[in-house]
């Protein structure tokens, strides 16, 4: 038995009906930003997304940004299927339709996903240690203030060591074939990334004529032996 929280609009309202026949314990709390601070503790949270697609993916990546540690479910009708995806940052999303059996296999998923996840949600190297569960990162025990796409590129480009993307790789990969920008987003998130990356900026590096990679270093080789290919 789990303890879920719903944010949903009307905080009565019956998000997900297939509930009530299940042994879990439910809180229903408004779907606004300003209720999470006091928010009561939960193993699962779902986001009402019936009647308010926009504000409910608003409200999944700002739970991202305040480091949520339980997973994150969103409640769509069969028309919202559609406008769900990675950006979101969900773990899994449920039809409000869906029978108490499926509502409960996918409560079942999230938390062993989670728990097989603790031992190994960390990526390290070149001095990057990134925590995908907390959706934060450190460069030689820095802390960096990332936004979601910054983060998105970084985690990628680490999880592939050395190897070259294209730009046209990395707008699929990391953004998604839905979206419709051109290949400079690259660009722009690579050269603010590199910032916020300060004098470790050089772990992305750039393929003339190519793309980009994550240069893997000796994690006690001293900066100054090191061959910038940041330019």
């Amino acid at each position: 038995m789990a303890q879920l929280l719903i944010l949903t609009p009307d905080g009565e309202n019956d998000a997900l009906p297939a509930l009530a026949l299940l042994q879990h314990q439910v809180r229903k709390i408004p779907a606004e930003p300003a209720q999470l601070v006091n928010a009561p503790s939960c193993d699962v949270i779902l986001v009402d997304a019936r009647t308010d697609l926009a504000g409910a993916k608003s409200l999944c990546k700002i739970l991202h940004t305040t480091g949520i540690s339980v997973p994150l479910l969103v409640v769509v009708t069969e028309g919202g299927l559609a406008a769900v995806n990675s950006e979101w940052g969900v773990d899994d999303l449920v039809l409000a339709t869906a029978g108490p059996a499926e509502v409960d296999a996918r409560i079942r998923l999230v938390l062993g996903r989670q728990e097989a996840d603790e031992g190994h949600s960390q990526i390290s190297a070149s001095g990057v240690v990134i925590d995908e569960a907390s959706y934060s990162a450190k460069v030689r025990g820095k802390s960096l203030d990332l936004t979601y796409k910054e983060f998105e590129l970084l985690r990628f480009l680490t999880l592939h060591p050395s190897r070259v993307f294209t730009r046209e790789q990395l707008l699929s990969e990391v953004w998604g074939y839905d979206y419709y920008g051109g290949s400079r987003t690259v660009d722009v998130h690579v050269r603010r990334l590199r910032a916020k990356l300060g004098d470790q900026e050089s772990i992305i590096g750039t393929v003339r004529n190519v793309g980009y990679r994550f240069n893997v270093y000796d994690e006690d080789e001293d900066e100054s032996d090191r061959v910038a290919e940041s330019v």
